[in-house]
């Protein structure tokens, strides 16, 4: 039945309605007294109420016959996402210009041309106010259009002024779609292939930037361009693992929102996923004040009353924000204060489950073992660290998966399970020798977990620094370090060669940073 619901696109966008879209739609249909016992609003109330999409019960219920139910379904979504467009709550600027085109459109068609000129002249300022350039073009193109058949005096100063701003538009329309495709590809490349591994594949997503990015001057640019300029140097130089520039395009990113705050309203998607990859990249950064201000900030503003809200919204608000709750915790290892957030995220989950894939699910539970690890919770963290290990159905990164594995063979050797160590090496090791692209520390990790195999109990903390003296080479190297932001490995050997909580080696470390 749960692979049915997620397949049938009717029965997902029925359950998402909320009880005011639920009475919007019947009011939408009832608006004709025909309508009142229509076949698909008859299916509606029934999908409605049911748990589960099952077709074989819809056909028993009589509501409509086998060979009409494609047909029914089809044109109920179509009623539905109708009524959805009129509901004033899914109203934006974007769906008013739209909106107001059309109506321009019908009064061209209807020969009044003076009326539908002075609706595109108010829709095409509403445009360019919002920097809604495509929509501005359109306007224009057929501003031209209906130009050439209303003719007035004003005619040829009219074609010169209207030619300009239809090639003005055109132009930055060209460049913001340039600076967009770029920034998807090299989004592309960071999903297929990771991060660079060395001076030669530097080389190359450099000389990749430098030959698709168009010229430009950047005070010459909008709102729309300068965002795709900042979205595009951020994934470069995330590639290139250079956490600094990416830290700085981030912020220029979340900063022109600020200037511009009537765009938070229109792009509250991308305001969000700005202020995530400056959280991330202060976390990257290990600068803990800048992180918790920046943080405090981005909670303010998406609680306040002004700041949009719909499913897709509030989905995208949970993750950023309990994913850096998390993080915070650490920078300066206070693992044991972090663990009162996990059962606040868990009892959200279900409210999420359908806004939320299992990969980003996954990366809380990595989060939430890695917590319970530092806080010494071995078994609590085994607990999380097997819901991503036995997940077989998802193909999730290789370096989540990775670290993982490794993390539960440290959480079973601090929590005594020795009868599990020897298999958890043995299938720990094939995995990581299966993984495509291995960074020189995870081929250091498979010499490790090799090696430990046949260490006797004695020797054990030998190896630890030994494996730490090897590890500790590549804690600064720009193609190395953010491995151990996934798992500190580093401070956890130190902890036992030490003979201290890892807790307490990560939060000296922080103090001697903050000196």
């Amino acid at each position: 039945m749960i692979a049915n619901d997620q397949k049938d696109f009717l029965f997902s966008l029925i359950k998402s309605l909320n009880k005011s879209e639920k009475r919007q739609f019947k009011l939408f249909v009832g608006r004709l007294d025909v309508n009142s016992d229509s076949i698909y609003l008859n299916l509606f109330n029934f999908l409605d109420k049911a748990n589960s999409y099952n077709e074989k019960d819809i056909l028993k219920s009589a509501l409509v016959k086998k060979q009409q139910l494609a047909n029914v379904k089809a044109h109920l979504y179509k009623q539905i996402l109708i009524s959805l467009r009129l509901t004033p709550l899914h109203k934006n600027i974007r769906s008013v210009l739209r909106e107001q085109l059309d109506f321009a459109s019908i009064l061209y068609h209807k020969g009044l041309y003076k009326q539908s000129l002075k609706i595109l002249d108010k829709a095409k300022e509403t445009a360019m106010e919002y920097e809604e350039k495509n929509m501005a073009y359109e306007i224009v193109e057929l501003e031209k259009v209906i130009e050439s058949q209303y003719i007035t005096r004003s005619i040829a100063s009219r074609a010169d002024e209207l030619s300009v701003q239809a090639k003005e538009l055109s132009q930055l329309n060209v460049i913001s779609s340039k600076l967009s495709n770029l920034s998807l590809q090299l989004y592309s490349i960071i999903l297929k292939s990771g991060y660079v591994k060395n001076k030669e594949e530097s080389d190359k997503i450099t000389a990749y930037l430098e030959d698709r990015l168009p010229k430009y001057e950047i005070k010459n640019l909008g709102f729309r361009e300068k965002l795709w300029v900042y979205n595009a140097f951020l994934w470069y130089n995330f590639i290139l693992q250079d956490f600094l520039n990416s830290y700085k395009y981030a912020a220029k990113w979340v900063d022109l929102f600020h200037q511009n705050p009537n765009m938070i309203v229109l792009n509250p998607v991308f305001f969000l996923k700005g202020s995530n990859y400056h959280l991330e990249t202060l976390f990257f950064l290990q600068n803990k004040v800048k992180f918790q201000n920046a943080l405090h900030q981005f909670e303010v503003q998406v609680s306040e009353n002004s700041f949009p809200k719909d499913e897709n919204v509030e989905a995208l608000k949970f993750l950023y924000l309990n994913f850096h709750r998390i993080n915070q915790h650490f920078i300066d290892g206070s693992f044991q204060e972090g663990l009162v957030l996990i059962p606040k995220i868990e009892s959200n989950f279900k409210n999420y489950s359908s806004k939320i894939d299992e990969h980003h699910k996954m990366i809380f539970y990595f989060k939430f073992a890695s917590l319970h690890f530092g806080a010494g919770n071995n078994k609590e963290s085994i607990y999380y660290l097997n819901k991503i290990i036995s997940n077989k159905t998802l193909a999730m990164r290789e370096d989540l998966l990775c670290f993982a594995r490794v993390l539960n063979i440290l959480a079973h050797y601090e929590a005594g399970l020795d009868d599990d160590l020897e298999f958890l090496l043995k299938s720990t090791y094939r995995f990581l020798i299966k993984m495509n692209d291995l960074h020189e520390v995870q081929k250091e990790m498979i010499k490790f977990i090799r090696e430990l195999q046949n260490v006797y109990p004695h020797n054990i903390k030998q190896s630890f620094i030994d494996f730490h003296k090897k590890l500790k080479v590549y804690e600064a190297h720009p193609f190395e370090r953010r491995a151990f932001l996934y798992l500190d490995i580093i401070s956890y050997l130190e902890s036992k060669i030490e003979n201290k909580p890892v807790a307490r080696i990560i939060y000296d470390k922080y103090l001697e940073r903050m000196k």
